[in-house]
């Protein structure tokens, strides 16, 4: 057994490594969750037989979450392109010619209508992303963005967001409106990273998870797979969230779809082994975060995804696409999930979302049980 899956010691823990927020109010340990992972045990964890690695991550999974539940999320991307950034995978930088083109931030009703769709289908998170590298100059447009998350916090769904860097104020802002989750990636190692993207830093990327955390959003932030990373960036990842003070409630895994245009467009697909191992690694490594199988996931068979999910994954993105790639629909994705046994999480269901939703929660139960009544 891995040393420390079981331990229930509680750690109160500032500043680790590499990673730097602030710490927590509560510990986030009570659980057993770990904080001091060395980068060399979860070396050894990702390094496991892979049919050993996959039944401990089944057992860790089992030992913290209902492994028999996969929340359905949609992401609807609210305003494409002409993003100043230079991350060498996406086709919303205007430092590439691409096929995508640029757009401007759509207004609210067409947002809440897709919120509306999704949630008829099955979603209980709806994600709004924009194609920017933060909000400076952008009052008229945060402010819609403000409105669209309190609407759609209204239908009783989570709502998240990725709208780039966040000062604090634009977080807490956010948190007054509603906001369950905000979406910030780290997409690899600290080590990597330069090679992917020059014009944000990975300390820039750590400040908005903190200034989101110190707001008392969900944290959700996880990386891709097949920018051309070792696996040793793919440990370094798990282990640079792993040693935060608090674990991100969301880490998504995306796998790279190599796109026209920019600089990866040449670059092979990750293979399921590397995705298994990374998505079993992090089960054990963030044992009640919930694990995203996020872009890439259509390219995968049914018995692939399956696997996945044994593996530790208990969130899809689901609907008509991602941001600028193909997403499997709503149902075909209920259908496989009828087929292996397993049921959708509902909105605020998770216990680490739960907790930071504090006063509002009892309201939100109330309103769910109503609309559960009336079905």
């Amino acid at each position: 057994m891995i040393r420390g899956l079981t331990s229930r010691r509680v750690q109160h823990l500032s500043r680790t490594l590499a990673t730097h927020a602030t710490p927590p109010q509560a510990s986030a340990s009570a659980l057993g969750t770990r904080h001091d992972w060395s980068r060399d045990e979860i070396q050894k964890v990702y390094d496991t037989p892979l049919m050993e690695l996959v039944f401990q991550a089944a057992t860790v999974h089992r030992q913290f979450q209902d492994a028999s539940k996969i929340q359905l999320c949609t992401l609807m991307n609210i305003k494409t392109g002409g993003c100043t950034e230079d991350c060498s995978y996406c086709s919303q930088s205007s430092k590439y010619t691409t096929t995508t083109k640029a757009s401007k931030l759509l207004d609210i009703e067409p947002v809440l209508e897709a919120a509306r769709k999704a949630k008829e289908n099955g979603s209980t998170r709806f994600c709004m992303g924009a194609a920017w590298r933060d909000l400076a100059g952008r009052k008229s447009g945060f402010k819609k963005i403000l409105e669209m998350v309190r609407e759609v916090r209204g239908m009783n769904m989570e709502v998240c967001t990725t709208l780039g860097m966040l000062s604090p104020d634009q977080a807490r802002q956010l948190k007054e409106a509603g906001l369950t989750a905000y979406n910030h990636n780290l997409d690899t190692s600290r080590e990597f990273y330069p090679k992917v993207i020059t014009t944000r830093s990975y300390d820039e990327r750590l400040d908005t998870i903190s200034a989101v955390r110190d707001a008392g959003i969900s944290v959700c932030s996880g990386g891709i797979l097949g920018l051309g990373e070792s696996d040793a960036d793919r440990v370094g990842l798990i282990w640079e969230v792993s040693n935060m003070p608090e674990h991100p409630e969301s880490f998504p895994v995306n796998a790279l779809v190599p796109i026209p245009g920019t600089p990866l467009e040449g670059n092979e697909r990750v293979s399921i082994h590397n995705l298994i191992r990374t998505i079993a690694t992090a089960r054990i490594a963030l044992p009640s975060t919930i694990i995203r199988l996020a872009a890439g996931r259509n390219t995968m068979s049914e018995s692939e995804q399956a696997i996945c999910f044994m593996s530790g994954a208990n969130a899809v993105f689901t609907g008509e696409q991602m941001l600028t790639t193909p997403c499997a629909p709503w149902d075909e994705d209920k259908a496989m999930m009828s087929r292996w046994g397993l049921s959708g999480l509902q909105s605020f269901e998770q216990r680490n979302v739960a907790k930071k939703e504090g006063d509002r929660l009892p309201s939100i139960e109330a309103a769910l049980a109503s609309e559960s009544a009336s079905a």
